[in-house]
């Protein structure tokens, strides 16, 4: 039933018994289910059912990641039609014990700055696949992803068709520098939830932002950098492509993080079990 890569899916993250950013979640996959015009999507109450009953039945309460992907539902046939998806979507609850890492499975307790090289393959451009479907489509991801590993670095930084920085094959990109923090329009990536999160607090900190076209050439001089997304939070950056930031983990990378933590605990929706 995800033939194609015809899916949308959502990553989350069960910490001392509540589910970070749910609401917010959730809403994403409805959005993203609706354009791509799913039949019958259900209901946030009926994604929640599910997702307890999945946590209670195996007693997950910390230090979980969820995957919640839906598809367009069963085929009568092989093909690439959505009328022969003709039962309705198709809710898969996968949890796992896991704890907070980055998406090469470095602990991000231990505050491991990553290593990132920049891809040769570029990120999707609104005209060919919009990166606002959260979909199940990412080949284009992992192939930067083969070469980051084929090149022994963390991750890859991933630019899009004119050359602008995008973000990594997994998370969102932050820098810092002159103490703005500055990130990607949000144009050829996912305007992430973390990323969003991480918008606001800065302005909470009184730390000005900015969104707008970076080039590499100001990712290279950046003085502190980092990524964002769902699983590892806020995990600093030390290098990207041979060239050292000014520092690997810097003073205003540590207050986002520390905020990061608090801000999420405090809206967190508790498991009703």
């Amino acid at each position: 039933s995800v033939q194609g890569g015809d899916a949308v899916w959502e990553g989350l993250r069960v910490e001392e018994g509540a589910v970070l950013e749910l609401e917010a979640h959730l809403d994403r996959l409805r959005d993203s289910a609706k354009a791509l015009m799913f039949d019958r999507v259900p209901s946030h109450d009926h994604i929640k059912g599910a997702l307890w009953e999945t946590l209670e039945a195996n007693g997950m309460r910390d230090q979980v990641h969820v995957r919640l992907t839906l598809t367009r539902g069963a085929k009568v046939t092989s093909g690439m039609s959505p009328t022969v998806n003709q039962s309705g979507p198709c809710l898969i609850v996968l949890a796992e014990w896991k704890s907070v890492t980055d998406s090469s499975g470095n602990p991000v307790s231990a505050l491991k700055p990553q290593r990132l090289i920049t891809s040769a393959i570029r990120r999707n451009t609104c005209s060919c696949l919009d990166s606002k479907i959260h979909h199940n489509n990412l080949l284009n991801n992992i192939l930067a992803k083969i070469q980051a590993n084929m090149a022994g670095a963390d991750d890859a930084l991933m630019l899009d068709i004119n050359g602008f920085v995008s973000e990594t094959n997994a998370t969102n990109f932050f820098l810092v520098k002159g103490g703005v923090v500055i990130t990607p329009h949000a144009d050829s990536c996912l305007p992430g939830i973390t990323r969003g999160v991480v918008l606001e607090i800065a302005k909470e900190l009184g730390v000005e932002t900015q969104e707008k076209n970076v080039s590499l050439t100001e990712v290279y001089t950046a003085d502190e950098a980092f990524t964002t997304g769902t699983m590892g939070g806020l995990v600093p950056v030390a290098e990207v492509d041979g060239r050292k930031m000014n520092r690997s983990l810097g003073e205003i990378t540590l207050r986002l993080q520390e905020r990061y933590k608090s801000a999420t605990r405090a809206q967190a929706v508790p498991l009703p079990f």
